[in-house]
């Protein structure tokens, strides 16, 4: 349990930077301060740095990138800041969204020029809510290589990764400066280490039944699709020092996991002309909305479940993704040649499927928005062999957290910031608002880079400052 410990004692050692959490905010963040002149050890409580990072697709939007400019593709810092606070409903959080719509396509770069990770943009198909084709990605379009070139550019770079070491407790002093933290061994012994500035990059809380029961209590007892590790230690320490924790409630959601298979299967299934029916073959909302409301969405249907249906045009695209393919390899993905065979491989009456299909195909065929308020305007028709895949709803990650300053110090409710204590990813807020609709698709992983980014050369600054003073 992550907790507060009053203590003025002396610590067995000392670090100057200490960086909780492996994963993509806190990988970027040790790359930083390295950069920035500073001594630092990443402390990571299992036994490989993954985290959610790896369970995602690895796709970071950002806009005015060098890949960018190679595929032809216009965009700016301005126009990517409209499209994420118009997905947030005016709610995002604005100094985060500021640092990020500034910060974004830099930090890919960096990554690209400085650590060889080579991104490039998903030309072939928008994502809901993005004006322009931003998102970024390696070649195998899975968080799993994001994670691992980012783990093997912290390597080279010879910074230390303490693996099983669970931070379980923040030292601070008996007047409350923020002195240290404490490490917990498999094997239950401690340690205690102190540290001249802490980032916290050890992502939300969505593994925390409890806190998810307390501000999101609509998917208190939906499939969680996040590491278990995020056990909201950041929230719990925050409340602990008394920070401004904001948007408690900004989540996350997908409503595209293939059930029982528990894997993800990409949006663009939907995007580019496909569409969910229910156990009953109808369908039952307006899928262009996204895929993170989809998650209440899926789960509002009869046994919590859904079926994407789409052809193998849509397969086609859909299979640039590691976790697609895998879907294809488990048996996820059903091929019909027909809608009468369609609906025996679902289980649902044949014209059911087969009056969806006609009036999908009529709405495209006129560019018409239906009754559900679903545009279909320039999408292309499904055509046999169709396919399909059982999904079910699910919480990936949570968007609210500590809230922080410009330089990603966290901050007190009357403003005044803790000064070496720095928060990126899902430890600090994100820029998704208060609602799951307001999930604009990369949000978490772009804020992981960029605070991250910012957190560890602010964090190194500080500890210059003070060895001068």
């Amino acid at each position: 349990m992550a907790r507060i410990i009053v203590d003025d004692g002396a610590f067995e050692t000392t670090i100057t930077v200490a960086i909780i959490g492996g994963g993509a905010a806190g990988l970027c963040a040790a790359l930083a301060a390295t950069e920035a002149g500073a001594e630092v050890v990443v402390f990571e409580r299992d036994a490989l740095p993954q985290g959610s990072t790896s369970l995602s697709a690895g796709l970071i939007p950002a806009p005015g990138t060098k890949a960018q400019a190679e595929a032809g593709i216009a965009d700016s810092p301005e126009l990517f800041a409209r499209d994420i606070q118009a997905k947030a409903h005016g709610d995002a959080d604005q100094t985060v969204l500021d640092l990020v719509a500034a910060g974004a396509g830099p930090a890919i770069d960096w990554l690209a020029e400085a650590h060889g990770l080579a991104f490039t943009v998903i030309a072939d198909f928008s994502y809901p809510g993005h004006s322009a084709r931003r998102m970024h990605g390696l070649a195998s379009r899975s968080g799993a290589e994001l994670i691992d070139r980012l783990r093997a550019a912290v390597e080279r770079a010879d910074i230390p990764i303490m693996t099983e070491a669970h931070v379980t407790g923040l030292v601070v002093s008996g007047s409350g400066d923020l002195r240290g933290l404490e490490i917990t061994r498999p094997d239950g012994s401690a340690e205690r280490i102190g540290a001249t500035a802490i980032v916290l990059a050890c992502n939300g809380y969505g593994g925390n039944k409890a806190l998810v029961a307390e501000h999101i209590p609509d998917l208190k007892d939906a499939l969680y699709f996040g590491h278990p590790g995020n056990q909201g230690d950041a929230v719990l320490w925050g409340r602990g020092l008394g920070v401004e924790l904001r948007h408690m409630s900004g989540h996350q959601g997908h409503g595209s996991v293939a059930h029982p298979h528990g894997i993800l299967v990409s949006w663009a299934v939907i995007m580019e002309g496909g569409f969910q029916v229910n156990a009953e073959g109808r369908r039952f909302w307006n899928e262009s909305q996204g895929y993170s409301e989809a998650a209440l969405a899926v789960l509002g249907q009869p046994g919590g479940v859904a079926f994407d249906i789409f052809d193998a045009r849509i397969a086609g695209i859909a299979r640039q993704f590691e976790d697609f393919r895998r879907a294809e390899a488990t048996g996820a993905v059903i091929t019909a040649e027909s809608p009468e065979a369609l609906a025996q491989a679902l289980k649902i009456e044949p014209q059911v499927i087969l009056e969806t299909l006609e009036s999908v195909a009529n709405l495209k065929s006129h560019g018409g928005i239906d009754t559900l308020g679903r545009d279909w305007s320039g999408l292309p028709q499904l055509e046999s062999p169709y396919q399909a895949v059982r999904v079910t709803g699910a919480l990936f990650h949570t968007q609210g957290g500590l809230a922080v300053d410009r330089s990603a110090r966290v901050v007190k409710p009357d403003g005044s910031a803790i000064p070496n204590l720095f928060a990126a990813g899902g430890a600090a807020v994100g820029v998704s608002g208060p609602d799951a609709s307001g999930y604009l698709s990369g949000n978490g992983l772009v804020t992981a880079v960029v605070l991250g980014r910012i957190a560890g050369t602010e964090a190194a600054g500080m500890v210059r400052n003070a060895a001068r003073s």
